[in-house]
């Protein structure tokens, strides 16, 4: 049982005709991009911004307009994925490093859709290493600084180099254990000059929507 597609498909029955729609990024939002093609091409009219070049790539194959950030107002929702979900809807974004895009298109949404498998429901946050977006410039000392929060990052790599956001920065893995006040740790991580932005999105999400392994689904709500 694919809980991911089952949340996913979920997700995109809430989308109506003239929505302007987020489109996320990582191996649940494409379930989700995927239906929406689906909708499109049996009628369904809307328009729609994404959160990575690769969520865009797949939205324009499937025929999904995309328009540009200038000429939206407000989304009606966002679709998007988590990491982690705790019992009160906090996240951790950025496992597929669209954590900065995917926060400011949230932002800009009237209702966050969050669409998981159950194995991403958690008491506390923290199992899954929480990632920074953090500049290139002098990275070394904001490592330092997240090494003084406790938090053991690790510079992200991919093929023995620094993984390279689609902003041009770098990402950190931080490792905290257990993160009991999200609100608290966010503000001081984007206090730290060299931090763009962190995978907590706190107080972001509307809904969730949780495919179980029974075939089931629950719906969360703030």
């Amino acid at each position: 049982m694919n809980t991911k597609k089952l949340a996913a498909e979920r997700a995109v029955e809430a989308i109506e005709d003239g929505m302007t729609v987020g489109l996320g990024t990582g191996s649940t939002a494409y379930f989700a991009i995927e239906k929406l093609g689906q909708r499109v091409k049996e009628g369904l009219s809307v328009r729609a911004v994404a959160t990575s070049k690769r969520s865009e790539e797949q939205a324009v194959g499937l025929g999904i307009p995309i328009v540009p950030f200038s000429e939206v107002g407000r989304i009606d929702i966002t679709i998007d994925g988590a990491d982690e979900v705790d019992r009160h809807l906090q996240l951790i974004k950025g496992g597929g490093g669209a954590l900065l895009r995917e926060k400011i298109v949230a932002a800009r949404s009237d209702k966050m859709f969050v669409i998981v498998g159950e194995d991403k429901l958690v008491d506390t946050l923290g199992a899954f290493p929480l990632p920074v977006e953090i500049v290139p410039f002098a990275h070394e000392w904001t490592m330092d600084a997240l090494k003084a929060l406790h938090l053991n990052p690790e510079l992200r790599l991919a093929e023995g180099e620094p993984y390279i956001t689609d902003n041009g920065n770098y990402i950190a893995d931080c490792r905290a254990d257990s993160i009991a006040d999200p609100a608290s740790l966010h503000a001081s991580l984007n206090a730290i000059p060299g931090v763009v932005e962190n995978g907590l999105f706190v107080d972001m999400a509307h809904t969730v929507i949780v495919g179980r392994e029974d075939g089931s689904i629950d719906t969360l709500a703030r």
